[in-house]
């Protein structure tokens, strides 16, 4: 049977916290060593991680331990987003075989590429992982692993414990660069990704632009798209449209509808005056069917509950990853995504880290998200 364990300390003694995540999973255990440990410390703990994590091996013994600096953790029904955090989610799971991974970013004949794949991952069908983004391009890592490894769901996060001061964890051992992370065959996880997004307006073919730009919608430009969108907006979506418009690219087209969870939602990070191009969060453009999405507290809100609503998605814990810009900042109030989690599960273990960028599939293949929450739901 497996069994699932989360703890939150909020104590600023790395000794003291330890302490107090380790007796309350060996107690959820009941005495059990766990085959998976997920540790989240704050910057706060990083001076003392070496310590951390020894104890940590020591007190519960874990097949394998994967972790990360965040600048807030989840765990015990709560969010820490300020202040010192050491976040433990734990989980026995005899019928799963788990390798522990450790890629590193290199330079090859068609750019970037990946290193330290081990033999004995092969055939995984998940990796759950943790991310320095300073030394990997994480967007041309998860395109060589979708090459290479067709099937294999990548679901974690960016470190965001800032540059120079993020710090990875793999077993015994603390690293300062690369990808971190445990490769699973036969888990029983199912990922859920909120993108905290809604479409609005009509959806349009791109027919003119290139790679991160985009020219034409539908034949005509994208400044007359949003002056159409602008005028058939109600007084709920107009406000929402200058406050952050997202452009969403369908995943796949031979689908005759779209709704939430059909698109990757990428970033409109401007547009040319000169031109009228809108520059955007994407390599690929032209050909490819896209809408206009809105974000705000309440779409984020629903998106998450109606990803959660799913029949097919069952959890008896959660492994979180979620992004810096939700939480107070976004909600208004606190322990928002957790309390969404055990509103539909129950008092369920729920652990995990906030991210500078959040890893998650979206139809066949996993991507780099933000403002998302990308669940690992254990059943």
């Amino acid at each position: 049977m497996n069994t699932y364990a989360a703890a939150l300390s909020g104590h600023p003694v790395p000794a003291h916290a330890v302490g107090e995540v380790a007796g309350e999973i060996l107690d959820a255990l009941a005495g059990s060593d766990p085959d998976l440990c997920w540790l989240t410390v704050t910057p706060h703990h990083v001076g003392a991680l070496d310590d951390i994590v020894f104890a940590l091996e020591s007190l519960l013994g874990p097949r394998v331990l994967v972790g990360a600096t965040a600048t807030g953790v989840t765990g015990g029904g709560h969010e820490v987003e300020i202040g010192p955090g050491l976040s433990v989610f734990a989980a026995t799971l005899p019928d799963t075989t788990l390798v522990p991974v450790h890629l590193r970013a290199v330079h090859g004949p068609d750019g970037a590429d990946v290193a330290g794949w081990p033999e004995a991952a092969d055939g995984a069908d998940l990796l759950l992982a943790a991310v320095d983004p300073s030394t990997v391009p994480t967007d041309a890592v998860l395109n060589r692993l979708a090459g290479r490894h067709p099937g294999l769901v990548v679901l974690g996060g960016l470190a965001s414990g800032a540059t120079g001061v993020n710090r990875l964890v793999l077993d015994g051992e603390i690293h300062a660069d690369g990808l971190v992370g445990v490769a699973c065959t036969g888990a029983p996880v199912r990922a859920v990704v909120s993108q905290g997004c809604r479409p609005v307006g009509a959806p349009f073919v791109v027919t003119a632009g290139g790679p991160g730009r985009v020219e034409q919608l539908g034949g005509r430009a994208v400044a007359e798209r949003l002056a159409e969108l602008a005028e058939a907006a109600g007084p709920d979506v107009r406000p929402l449209l200058q406050q952050g418009l997202q452009l969403g690219f369908v995943v796949d087209e031979a689908r005759a509808e779209f709704g939430r969870g059909d698109f990757l939602v990428r970033e409109i990070l401007g547009i040319d005056r000169r031109t009228g191009a809108m520059s955007v969060a994407e390599a690929d453009t032209v050909g490819r069917t896209v809408q206009f999405h809105v974000r705000d507290a309440a779409s984020a809100d629903q998106d998450l509950r109606l990803m959660l609503a799913d029949p097919e998605v069952d959890a008896r814990a959660v492994l979180a990853f979620t992004c810096t810009g939700r939480g107070r900042a976004l909600f208004g109030v606190p322990d928002h995504d957790v309390s969404v989690i055990t509103d539909r599960f129950g008092a369920v273990p729920v652990a995990g880290m906030t991210c500078a960028g959040e890893i998650g599939p979206v139809g066949a293949r996993s991507y780099v998200h933000a403002y998302t929450a990308a669940l690992a739901c254990f059943s």
